[in-house]
């Protein structure tokens, strides 16, 4: 029997559904992962002042500066606790084939964090459709996941 999981991913929360097979057809809500630092300032998120240091010549000081923005580094944490989840669930055998839907960003950023066993079937689709609740949802799907 074939497990299918439906992953709606946006910057806030994934949402993961269980799709029944034909006739059935049903979504049935599995899990929801939030991101608490979706919508926050750069400043929010890290709070610190950079450090600060003397320059090569030892005469003066300025600040140190992070190599990466907070939001990105927030965003890349968040999706990587979704890619562990998902590729825990698929090695417990809770799942076999995995749709991941999501905008085209976050849909590329899921693709490189995702490590799912060898023969778990994975499809896309590229459209942004966290907004919509799990009746309005089905109606947004392809005719066959």
């Amino acid at each position: 029997m074939s497990r299918h999981w439906l992953v709606v991913a946006d910057s806030s929360r994934t949402r993961i559904f269980s799709l029944e097979e034909p006739p059935a057809s049903r979504l049935q809500a599995v899990e929801t992962l939030d991101n608490p630092e979706a919508g926050a300032h750069a400043q929010d998120i890290d709070a610190d002042r950079p450090g600060r240091a003397f320059d090569s010549s030892g005469r003066g000081r300025h600040a140190m500066g992070t190599g990466v923005d907070p939001v990105t580094q927030s965003m890349t944490r968040y999706v990587k606790s979704v890619g562990d989840y998902l590729g825990a669930a698929c090695q417990q055998g809770r799942c076999n084939r995995v749709m991941l839907v999501a905008g085209p960003r976050l849909l590329g950023m899921l693709r490189q964090q995702l490590e799912l066993p060898p023969g778990t079937g994975v499809r896309e689709l590229e459209k942004n459709l966290g907004q919509f609740d799990i009746n309005e949802l089905q109606s947004h799907l392809p005719e066959r996941l």
